[in-house]
């Protein structure tokens, strides 16, 4: 499979989960806060390089993959890479330069569950949601346990490794998954001509 055929199907798989997420907020009246950004100020975020495969292609597709690779070589921050603080002096207030091509994480964190050792499906959602919208999240999951449909992280990311096993299964730091989709890129096409009548699409 090409990588342009790859980009395509976990931009496809995406989609369906947008559809999906948007379902989710809108029965359950959950959001997120806008302009607070502080789950992607977490540290020690996990990722797998295929998720930010689209990301990747797009920097390739417009000359700015090489560079990209050399700023992500020599930061040292365990944040991620592509989150921009609004403000140096709250720290939690900014949100994603590159927000259409944002990972798997990133989009279910919030309006997805996890399956919990008694095989209950639980959300999986930040401590401000929790706190300032207790109502709304006490009702969604108990909508949940009732057989609300809900994002499953795990049912997703199987999915994403059906497109290819080697790079979705593969879970590491999110600045080192960022790393390799840009490595992945630049490997396949050192030696193939770039993909026909896709010049800069910036």
């Amino acid at each position: 499979m090409t990588i342009e055929e790859k980009v395509g199907q976990v931009e496809t798989l995406f989609d369906r989960l947008e559809i999906e997420i948007t379902a989710f907020k809108s029965e359950t009246h959950l959001f997120c806060n806008a302009g607070c950004g502080k789950c992607c100020s977490t540290p020690n975020i996990d990722a797998s390089p295929l998720e930010f495969l689209p990301w990747a292609f797009h920097l390739f597709l417009n000359g700015k993959a090489e560079e990209t690779l050399a700023l992500l070589n020599d930061i040292t921050t365990k944040n991620c890479f592509l989150y921009r603080p609004i403000s140096i002096l709250e720290h939690h207030n900014g949100s994603c330069s590159n927000y259409r091509y944002r990972g798997l994480i990133c989009r279910l964190f919030g309006y997805a569950a996890n399956t919990d050792k008694y095989g209950k499906l639980r959300l999986a959602t930040c401590k401000i949601i929790k706190e300032e919208q207790q109502e709304n999240f006490n009702a969604a999951e108990k909508a949940i346990i009732k057989g609300q449909y809900v994002p499953v992280f795990t049912n997703y990311y199987m999915q994403l490794a059906q497109i290819d096993l080697r790079m979705g299964v593969v879970i590491v730091p999110i600045n080192e998954a960022l790393k390799i989709a840009i490595e992945e890129v630049l490997h396949y096409y050192a030696y193939r001509p770039f993909p026909d009548g896709l010049g800069n699409i910036a």
